[in-house]
């Protein structure tokens, strides 16, 4: 398995509409949805900070991303410029592998 982990700090008055765009049913996953090898992805929110999220994107492999990039690179920048407002932060964990 191949998992993708960011993390965010989101504005405000932008929380339910990042919710909305960063659930497991929101406008990210739907894209997603669309390639091969997607296995879903988590929206985790902070107990600390009610402003941090980290979404957790899980896929079959590293391939099946590459070819998700590949095949829907246009739509992907698309909705990231869509949605940057929405965060004061934006950071990628770090990509990691099934043990």
């Amino acid at each position: 398995m191949h998992v993708i982990i960011w993390e965010f700090t989101v504005r405000d008055e932008h929380i339910p509409r990042f919710i909305s765009a960063y659930h497991a049913d929101g406008d990210w996953a739907s894209l997603f949805r669309r390639a091969e090898g997607y296995l879903g992805t988590e929206l985790l929110r902070s107990s600390d900070d009610a402003n941090v999220f980290v979404t957790v994107d899980r896929w079959e492999s590293a391939a099946c991303f590459e070819i998700f990039q590949e095949r829907f690179g246009a739509e992907y920048k698309k909705l990231d410029a869509l949605f940057e407002h929405y965060t004061s932060s934006e950071k990628k964990i770090g990509i990691f592998s099934e043990v």
